[in-house]
């Protein structure tokens, strides 16, 4: 395949897989939107400065625009992607003995529903000390209806920096599991945009490994609400 082929392919698979639209793309990598529907069909010679303003926008690193992760390309954040009330997608738990909070998330956020995540876990962080917790965060089910992972979109994204800013002085290390290397990915631009990436870890493996690591961060043995997959 052609170099400028696949790389239209890879750029439009990720955009796709944030929710973003080729104007929301353009706009946040300060490009115009025919360059970006041009880069998508091969038809642009990328310049590396153009890279780095694309992967800047997608929330990736350079390196990983040429990684071997590759997704559909079927729009995600869809209004069937969120016929399922977010109330029965999100659950939580606290281990007051070890001071880990748990929770994870089933399918997609938006806004409203970083805010209602944000409020609730919050008003459980108000009970401990500063520093005093660790956050174990499971988004390894955030997938579209078709089953695909995504990551955050720009307004989740934008809510989540708010979030974590006030999860900093709570949080004594905070690690995420991902669906996906671009999860990864996305959550380090969150991470660094909020000040919290010193007490981050985002880790994509196989399953078993990187629950039983995140356990080992923590100094646990298991947990109620994030387990291995069976």
């Amino acid at each position: 395949m052609d170099i400028r082929l696949d790389f239209g392919q890879r750029i439009r698979e990720l955009r796709a897989r944030s929710g973003m639209s080729q104007e929301v793309l353009a706009y946040r990598a300060g490009l115009d939107r025919t360059y970006i529907s041009g880069v998508e069909r091969g038809e642009r010679n990328v310049s590396l400065v153009n890279i780095g303003k694309i992967a800047e926008a997608l929330q990736v690193s350079v390196a990983y625009l040429f990684s071997g992760e590759r997704f559909s390309d079927t729009p995600a954040y869809q209004q069937k992607d969120f016929s399922v009330p977010f109330t029965q997608r999100f659950k939580y738990h606290v281990d007051s003995e070890n001071k880990v909070l748990s929770f994870q998330v089933h399918g997609l956020l938006n806004g409203e529903a970083v805010d209602y995540m944000s409020k609730t876990l919050l008003g459980i962080c108000n009970a401990y000390g500063q520093g005093e917790l660790n956050i174990l965060v499971d988004h390894r089910d955030m997938r579209t209806s078709d089953g695909v992972p995504v990551v955050y979109s720009p307004e989740v994204a934008e809510r989540a920096i708010v979030f974590q800013q006030e999860l900093l002085n709570y949080s004594k290390q905070v690690v995420a599991l991902c669906n996906s290397e671009f999860m990864v990915e996305n959550l380090n631009h969150v991470a660094a945009h909020s000040g919290i990436i010193h007490k981050a870890t985002h880790l994509f493996e196989r399953d078993r490994d990187m629950v039983g690591k995140a356990y080992g961060m923590f100094g646990i043995t298991g947990n109620e609400l994030v387990k291995v997959k069976t």
